[in-house]
């Protein structure tokens, strides 16, 4: 297989896991944020499954790709969902419970794509280097990398907002702070990955949420076995 053939074939294995991924990541984002009173989000035609209403270009396509062909885990960004926090019933805790639920989505994607390896494996036997089967490693491995990333405890990502809503309001409003340098703390963290610097926290991660996905499928894996 030579090089153009290699990438066609990695855009076509993650092409959907990546945009449903980082899709619902961002609308469970707004769904959550709607339930507890901001209706943002929905006013702006965001709370929406359909990746068109969430992709850019470079963050949710050629980022992800870029980072897979380097053999890094597959990150990237969605246009983000507009939240007003100062419309939550309680800002300071729910903007907490706002910026988990989309890790909490990956993590339920990922055990979804997972789910669906166990049966094409265990009930359909399905060949390892079948496409179906390498699209549902994609979105397991997809998903596992997002939740984890996700939940680096810098805003603006969401681990950051969750400590932020933790903290006692002066800490919270003095490590807040740290959100208006947020892309450069999104290509530092890139670029650590690059280096090696936060790879093996990430891999490691990835790893105990997947082991975490075999626990909890381990009555459907001896159901089908």
């Amino acid at each position: 297989m030579n090089e153009t053939d290699s990438i066609i074939q990695t855009i076509a294995v993650y092409l959907i896991p990546v945009l449903f991924a980082i899709s619902l990541h961002e609308a469970a984002h707004g769904y959550v944020a709607r339930y507890f009173g901001d209706p943002t989000a929905a006013n702006e035609g965001r709370l929406s499954l359909n990746p068109l209403r969430h992709i850019d270009p470079f963050g949710t396509v050629i980022l992800p790709l870029i980072l897979s062909l380097l053999h890094l885990p597959a990150l990237g960004y969605a246009k983000p969902v507009p939240v007003d926090y100062g419309r939550l019933r309680n800002p300071k805790k729910q903007m907490a419970l706002v910026a988990a639920a989309g890790p909490a989505a990956n993590f339920l994607m990922g055990l979804g794509w997972m789910a669906l390896w166990v049966v094409l494996t265990y009930a359909l036997s399905v060949q390892q280097d079948d496409f179906f089967i390498e699209m549902s490693k994609a979105g397991i491995g997809v998903n596992s990398a997002m939740c984890i990333f996700n939940l680096i405890p810098l805003p603006p990502l969401d681990g950051g907002r969750i400590v932020t809503g933790i903290l006692p309001l002066p800490l919270a409003r003095k490590y807040a702070q740290i959100e208006r340098y947020g892309m450069y703390v999104f290509i530092g963290l890139i670029l650590m990955m690059q280096f090696g610097m936060l790879t093996g926290f990430l891999i490691g991660g990835m790893h105990i949420l997947q082991s975490i996905f075999h626990v909890l499928l381990y009555p459907l894996i001896f159901l089908l076995s």
